[in-house]
């Protein structure tokens, strides 16, 4: 129900959430040094804006932007910087410096403060700032922190500001107590039920037969060239291999093959294993008692039933592992006994043992001329995987010296291959279902974060099969040129003049259906062939069974009784005109569940919008300054279309 409420009445507090439970790492590595000296208002082209008494850098704004595009690279590995400007993600980035910037300035404004040792306190708790002990290690703190460019003053400062955030922002954000009135209106909407239509007014029965004149498809493809932007494309050049690599070793020799069987001599000596069927009493009396039954001719099983105890098999066990699991009394009567009889009662460490020996397993000793072929392997194997460790590493160090991949593949007597141009998610580009092969999959991530014919090693299989691999021919993100993608954006011009023409159609459907004409008549008035309206009668608890909610029925279960409104695609494929003719009230008792329910996640809901609210007065109450050229000069050179 809650994500009911979500979709038709939705928040945006996620900023405000972000602001006040940021880990550290979070903010660190999203930020800069933006304790800078100096001061005063936007005058420099580096600044892209001042909040208060924060200045936020340009480079402050570049490594936000990072940061946020390795977030979407989760979702979709070949994603780049280009798209991601694109996409709104600088300035998405920019605002959120300025919120949590005006939080911070805001909040020491008022006399909050977040003093060294609460800072401490944080720091004491990230994960990735602990030694192997658990505790908090500086080592490991300054390790992570300059593996990230980063000082210890930028994630101090980073932490202050996320702490001030919370101080003023947690109250704000706590669920406040809503009337019942409120939880029961609210209630009613999942009864209700609309009555209405939805018509469909398609950009292809607008759009113009014929193509654009060159110069409007030119200006066309400028103006939504962002919509054509090709991910990253490399080349992965690679060669596999495992112990094949690795020069005839000699044999394990026999003195090698008499040391390791005097190591593991303890294996191979004779050993005497039994099986038990056990049952521990509290005294020695009650011990004699059931061995004296048993051995009358009474089953241990019905002596101990009789007692209302039941027995429990032992598996296999030496009489040193007896020893340690009860006692050596113990182990040493139960192994002075015979098979199928009762052993002497003997007390142990959960009390007194009645012991009955039910098999024994004897394994004589095994020879060093019958275990010599065991050995043999074992060391072989031994030696291989040290020999293919020992050349691992040298194959490193040969990289790390400035040897190439085709040098050390010669080397290995193996011949390199090159996988077609693939994409950061492991697929081939512009070839459906094809990818890099399986042994590659595990170095697609690091080949994209690599410079040009620099190989590295990995390993594919633990200790068996390794990959060395460098990249060529990388292809940046870009803008797909006009000439490769000319039928592509001749469809997409007729779609948008089509879109075009369908929205001033959705105006006059609007204003003859305002004037009485029934929706159907309004549709067959343009004269041209349109889908018959849709008709809807759906409830709110119905639509919330359907899952994702298309735009068209948001709108229709957000609009006023009787009216009529239109709605665009978001791709362009054309125009609505939804009709909402009814509402039939929804019925809820007052001792309904169902409004208890409601009202929990209103009161989650309001607290969320409080804190948006509280937000945007503190940052209208600091006033941001924002430096326009440096920003624009920062979108230009990420996407592409500037300076770097």
């Amino acid at each position: 129900m809650l994500q009911l409420f979500r979709n038709f009445f939705k928040s945006k507090f996620g900023v405000v959430v972000t602001l006040v439970f940021l880990a550290i790492i979070g903010i660190a590595f999203a930020s800069s040094d933006v304790m800078k000296s100096n001061m005063g208002s936007i005058s420099g082209g580096e600044r892209v804006a001042v909040v208060g008494d924060e200045k936020i850098e340009a480079s402050d704004l570049r490594l936000a932007a990072n940061n946020g595009l390795n977030a979407a690279r989760q979702q979709d590995p070949r994603m780049s910087m280009q798209a991601y400007v694109a996409q709104g993600g600088l300035e998405k980035a920019l605002n959120q410096l300025i919120d949590r910037s005006a939080f911070a300035s805001y909040a020491r404004q008022i006399g909050l403060r977040a003093s060294s040792r609460l800072i401490d306190s944080e720091l004491l708790k990230i994960s990735q700032f602990r030694g192997v002990d658990g505790n908090f290690d500086r080592k490991a703190f300054l390790a992570v922190i300059r593996q990230q460019g980063l000082s210890e003053a930028v994630v101090r400062h980073d932490m202050e500001t996320s702490l001030l955030a919370r101080q003023l922002a947690t109250p704000v954000m706590l669920s406040p107590v809503l009337p019942q009135s409120l939880g029961q209106r609210y209630s009613t909407l999942l009864r209700e039920r609309r009555h209405g239509a939805i018509a469909m007014l398609p950009s292809s029965v607008f759009a113009p037969k014929g193509g654009p004149t060159p110069q409007q498809l030119a200006a066309y493809y400028k103006q939504t060239g962002s919509s054509y932007i090709r991910p990253e494309r490399r080349v992965i050049r690679y060669a596999i291999f495992g112990d094949e690599a690795l020069k005839a070793l000699p044999a394990p020799t026999e003195a090698q093959i008499a040391a390791r069987y005097q190591r593991d001599k303890a294996q191979y000596s004779a050993v005497e294993r039994r099986g038990f069927t056990q049952l521990v009493l509290a005294t020695q009396a009650d011990a004699q008692a059931i061995s004296t039954a048993v051995n009358g001719g009474k089953s241990l099983d019905a002596a101990a039933r009789e007692k209302g105890l039941a027995t429990a098999k032992i598996a296999l066990l030496t009489q040193a592992d007896l020893s340690t699991n009860a006692s050596a009394a113990v182990a040493q009567a139960a192994f002075a006994t015979k098979t199928g009889a009762i052993a002497a009662p003997a007390k142990g460490g959960l009390g007194w043992y009645v012991l009955r020996v039910d098999t024994i397993d004897k394994q004589a000793e095994k020879p060093l001329a019958q275990m010599r072929p065991t050995i043999t392997a074992a060391l072989a194997q031994e030696q291989r995987r040290a020999a293919l460790s020992d050349l691992t590493a040298k194959i490193e160090d040969e990289f790390d010296g400035g040897s190439n991949l085709a040098e050390i593949a010669k080397q290995l007597g193996m011949t390199v291959a090159s996988t077609a141009p693939v994409t950061a998610d492991g697929n081939v580009y512009a070839e459906q279902g094809k990818r890099v092969p399986p042994q590659l999959n595990s170095v697609v991530k690091t080949a994209f974060e690599m410079d040009e014919a620099e190989p590295q090693l990995a390993e594919v299989e633990a200790g068996k099969t390794f990959v060395i691999y460098d990249v060529a021919d990388i292809t940046p993100s870009a803008v797909a040129p006009l000439a490769d993608i000319r039928d592509e954006v001749i469809a997409a011009w007729k779609r948008d003049q089509g879109a075009t023409l369908a929205k001033a159609a959705a105006d006059r459907v609007l204003a003859r259906v305002a004037k009485g004409m029934p929706l159907l008549a309004a549709l067959q008035a343009e004269n041209i062939p349109l889908p018959a309206p849709q008709s809807v009668n759906l409830s709110r608890e119905e639509l919330a069974k359907l899952g994702q909610v298309a735009p068209p029925l948001a709108l229709f279960f957000s609009m006023a009784e009787g009216s009529v409104k239109k709605l665009g695609d978001n791709h362009n494929n054309g125009w609505f005109v939804v009709q909402l003719a009814d509402i039939e009230p929804g019925k809820i008792d007052a001792a309904d569940p169902v409004i208890a329910d409601t009202l929990r996640q209103l009161s989650s809901v309001a607290g969320n919008e409080y804190a948006e609210q509280f937000l945007a007065a503190v940052t209208a109450q600091v006033k941001p300054e924002r430096n326009k050229e440096a920003v624009a000069a920062l979108h230009a050179q990420l996407s592409g279309t500037g300076e770097n």
